[in-house]
């Protein structure tokens, strides 16, 4: 089952970003194919199956934080991202963001700098 949860209530319009888990099914898919693997593929399988548990234990915020910096790095943004300009680039990178929610995100990704 992939799990769905998002920023609610971020602002009037609903304007929040969506978080999508499917860990659960991604890890499955690995168990089975270690299952079946032959000795050369069971390394490689067992290491792919701990980076999605590690990856699934990873908090809303966690992800959120992740988001932002990716978003922020893909538009060139390489400043402080706790300013005022980090929360103008990530707005400029996802045009439909409101104020509100990208300050909620920026919050996260300073809690979260990786």
């Amino acid at each position: 089952m992939i799990s769905v949860k998002g920023i609610g209530s971020l602002s009037t319009k609903n304007n929040f970003v969506l978080l999508i888990r499917d860990t659960e099914i991604v890890g499955g898919a690995l168990r089975e194919a270690l299952a079946d693997a032959s000795p050369e593929e069971r390394p490689g399988l067992e290491r792919a199956i701990a980076l999605a548990e590690s990856v699934a234990a990873a908090t809303d915020t966690e992800l959120r934080a992740r988001w932002v910096l990716a978003r922020l790095a893909d538009a060139g943004f390489t400043g402080d991202v706790s300013s005022v300009a980090a929360v103008k680039a990530l707005r400029q990178a996802e045009r439909g963001l409101s104020l509100t929610a990208a300050v909620e995100l920026q919050k996260a990704a300073v809690a979260h700098p990786e």
